[in-house]
């Protein structure tokens, strides 16, 4: 017999090829594409093949579509399920990310599923019920396949408390180490579904990030023997290998690509081999009957986009995202005033969350604000020292590298293994140099709150979005215990707000920090 376990992972809402730049928007990636493939895949499969199907996370929040979903038409939520089980998933598993827009809007994108939410290393109050069990054992033609789901536990350190109050989150390996073994003595096949990625690099083992237990794929397999496959995602990497003897996939993001394990069994249920692949999609047509569910929907949204939200007088458009990262931007100056305005906060930071961002058009649709802030961030004030500002200073000023060439570039620990851009702040409300010439961490020359130098010791309140106000992003110097306010409004209602509140905006960029390279 010949197992294929298709999985997808951190889809993000993106279910038509489009990113909603623009109405004719067409990209290689997207649920429809996926669908299409997956199902082509069932069709075809031979006698002896037996095809299992995972959902690995992050399938409902992420994009325009979603955020509409959540924030304006709820009669829709429906559709997420319904398109999961017209591809026929055997198995789902729960990413941080359906976490963002709360319980009620997870429970009711969940609702009415065929097939179980797998979770061993989260605990719910009773009541909840969004997780069925920590495993499901299928069985086929006297072979059983054992499926356990996990899910990165850094959750608390990213999500908004309100969401996450009745549960409880535990390290992946430790569950794996207590479940692994009780369900080896019951199947022959054993996959680990898990929602996070790798910490080291799956093939020589050298670490790649801090050792904060976001990831721990490569710590699972070295310390928990039985796994036959495993299946990972979070991170959006693109990879098929083996990883100490254990097949493993990861499928980037959006739809881009299906993970694929095949392992072959002999006789007496034994592996004789194991192949790790990505299937890509961009060839693929988009799925009749999954398109039907969500053809209406769509049109929805392609209107509600292109509601006009108010006008900019001047350029806020972003042309080179690396230079408005290094010299500042009026749209970052922009947001930093939105958040300063919600908050009451005279200091703010905020970051370009990737390239694909283009900033605000002459006449600004909601179109441009989705597609400019692309998370559900709420936003918090932290009251904070003046030493701790200055470290945060310290972590954004470690984004950039001076290269061989002499040229100012993005340091590698932001693009490998996974892009981080979003990782990187720009400031208002203060004015500061950095000097790349410096070592890391000791690049900050100079720091003025109200032009006078900040002191250690000084107490200044400092707005932020939720994820880097829980200390999200390695930003170990805030941290709950430091928030002093709260806005549960998410961004792109308050910057939806403030244009109501000023129909035209001025492209203002502040002058107020200098990077010497």
């Amino acid at each position: 017999m010949k197992i294929r376990i298709l999985s997808t992972s951190d889809v993000h809402g993106y279910l038509y090829p489009t990113n909603y730049s623009s109405r004719d928007d067409q990209r290689d990636y997207g649920f429809l594409k996926v669908a299409s493939k997956i199902n082509q895949l069932k069709k075809s499969a031979k006698e002896d093949e037996w095809v299992i199907c995972i959902e690995n996370g992050d399938f409902i929040q992420g994009s325009p579509l979603t955020y509409y979903t959540a924030k304006k038409a709820a009669k829709w939520r429906n559709v997420y399920t319904d398109l999961t089980n017209s591809v026929g998933y055997d198995a789902g598993i729960l990413g941080n990310h359906e976490f963002n827009y709360g319980m009620a809007y997870l429970a009711q994108c969940e609702a009415g599923r065929h097939y179980p939410i797998l979770n061993a290393n989260f605990e719910e109050k009773k009541g909840v019920g969004i997780i069925d069990a920590p495993y499901k054992i299928l069985q086929k033609d006297g072979v059983k396949v054992g499926i356990l789901g996990l899910t990165t536990h850094f959750i608390p350190h990213w999500e908004s408390a309100v969401h996450i109050e009745d549960w409880q989150f535990h390290l992946a390996v430790q569950a794996a180490k207590k479940w692994v073994p009780e369900l080896r003595k019951q199947v022959d096949v054993l996959i680990v579904a898990y929602h996070g990625g790798f910490e080291r690099d799956p093939d020589s083992g050298k670490q790649t990030e801090r050792l904060t237990g976001e990831n721990e794929g490569y710590q699972l397999l070295a310390e928990v023997p039985g796994i036959d496959a495993l299946v990972t995602g979070h991170q959006h990497r693109e990879i098929a290998t083996m990883c100490q003897g254990v097949p493993t996939t990861q499928p980037g993001e959006k739809g881009i690509y299906i993970g694929e394990i095949t392992l072959a069994l002999d006789e007496s249920k034994r592996i004789q081999s194991a192949v790790p692949n990505l299937i890509a999609v961009k060839d693929e047509p988009l799925d009749p009957k999954a398109a039907s569910i969500v053809t209406q929907l769509n049109d929805e949204v392609e209107n509600w986009l292109d509601q006009p939200m108010g006008k900019v007088s001047g350029d806020m458009r972003i042309s080179d995202p690396f230079a408005a990262r290094l010299n500042g931007h009026p749209y970052l100056s922009f947001i930093n005033q939105v958040q300063m305005a919600a908050t009451g906060a005279d200091v703010s930071g905020t970051a370009l969350f990737n390239d694909d961002v283009l900033g605000y058009d002459e006449v600004v649709t909601m179109r441009n604000i989705v597609n400019s802030y692309v998370y559900p961030n709420t936003l918090v004030v932290s009251k904070v020292t003046g030493a701790d500002l200055k470290l945060a200073l310290e972590r954004c000023a470690s984004f950039f590298e001076i290269k061989s060439d002499g040229k100012v570039g993005i340091s590698s620990a932001f693009k490998d293994p996974k892009v981080q851009y979003y990782n990187y702040d720009v400031y208002s409300g203060i004015q500061y140099e950095i000097n790349l010439r410096n070592p890391v961490g000791q690049r900050v020359t100079k720091l003025l709150y109200h032009g006078q130098p900040v002191t250690p010791v000084q107490q200044i309140e400092v707005a932020l979005n939720q994820y880097r106000g829980l200390g999200g992003g390695d930003y170990s110097m805030f941290s709950a215990d430091k928030i002093s306010k709260e806005v549960q409004i998410d961004m792109t209602e308050l910057i939806g707000s403030y244009f109501a509140d000023h129909p035209l905006v001025n492209a203002k960029q502040d002058k107020n920090f200098k990077i010497i390279d």
